[in-house]
């Protein structure tokens, strides 16, 4: 009989009480209905918890993006990232060993970014930090953001930099619907990567390690295939592989496997994106594809959770 693995999800989102999302205000029909729907779910601490209850997973690593609740313009006040983070900090401690919490922080607003991630680390106990991959024409290596990025990295938190829609691009792409969307995000999280490798920011914090979502996979694939011409200090491709990990998110075989090969096993991390992208089982699907990926015990127990808790100091 093979190992039943310990499997710590990655990526997963909660909107705690006293917030009120700002998701589906500008839609309508069907994508009113679905936001609607995921913002029920975005809001229920018992489902967050229900996963695990059963069995499925054993633990989730968890932030309260402010996207959620930010204005169509994607403005927020800073009170509103503290808020976020205070009321998250509450729903982690009433169930320790099973949630753990990711900062929101507007990486973009300088040293104000960087005082938040010391109060969230210090003062609360949040294990890393979750940022937008840009904002506006600035990527993540803006210099506006290197507070934020110094501030994990003295602290030796990882950052979450989660996928955002860019402008035109979203708006080009969605006349393709759901994979178009997913296309533009996924393209601004790919930038990003390459954005802090090739920025210098990686050469500038040795200590910064950074967690991007599959629908980055299109910038470690170029890396790996054209690393060559890459400017990054001690190569394109050995520089992701120190600071990067990648997770799960649309649980295919191939995508995982092409990630340990880029990267190696200790830079892949199981995460679902619940319950936005997926609300279903994991450990059933993680299992088929780690198994179709052909990888060995120990990957696959590293994949499922040990790298995860290694990356949060949970170990």
């Amino acid at each position: 009989m093979s190992e039943k693995l310990f499997i710590v999800d990655f990526h997963n989102h909660h909107l705690p009480a006293g917030f009120e999302p700002t998701t589906a205000r500008s839609l309508s029909g069907d994508a009113k209905a679905r936001w609607e729907a995921i913002n029920r779910d975005l809001a229920d601490e018992a489902l967050l918890l229900a996963d695990i209850e059963a069995g499925d997973v054993d633990a989730r690593i968890v932030n309260a993006p402010g996207a959620l609740i930010a204005e169509p313009d994607g403005s927020l006040p800073f009170d509103a990232y503290k808020r976020l983070n205070d009321r998250l900090a509450e729903v982690v401690a009433r169930h320790p060993g099973k949630l753990h919490g990711l900062a929101s922080v507007d990486a973009y607003s300088g040293e104000t970014g960087a005082e938040e991630v010391r109060r969230a680390v210090r003062d609360l106990g949040h294990r890393g930090v979750f940022v937008d991959s840009a904002r506006g024409e600035q990527f993540i290596d803006a210099p506006e953001a290197r507070p934020t990025l110094t501030a994990a990295a003295d602290l030796g938190v990882p950052v979450f930099v989660h996928p955002v829609n860019p402008q035109p691009l979203t708006r080009l792409l969605a006349p393709y619907g759901r994979i178009g969307t997913l296309f533009a995000r996924g393209t601004t999280n790919a930038a990003a990567l390459i954005a802090l490798a090739e920025g210098g920011v990686f050469a500038e914090l040795p200590r910064l390690q950074v967690v991007v979502t599959e629908l980055a996979f299109g910038g470690i694939a170029l890396a790996g295939a054209f690393h060559h011409e890459g400017q990054a200090p001690g190569g394109l491709l050995a520089t992701l592989r120190r600071h990067v990990l990648v997770d799960t998110m649309g649980f295919n075989p191939v995508t995982v496997r092409a990630a340990v090969d880029l990267l190696g096993a200790d830079r892949v991390v199981a995460g679902s994106d619940w319950p936005i992208v997926s609300t279903g089982e994991v450990r059933n699907r993680l299992e088929r594809v780690l198994a179709a990926a052909g990888l060995d015990a120990a990957a696959k127990r590293a994949i499922a959770g040990q790298n995860a808790l290694r990356l949060l100091g949970a170990v």
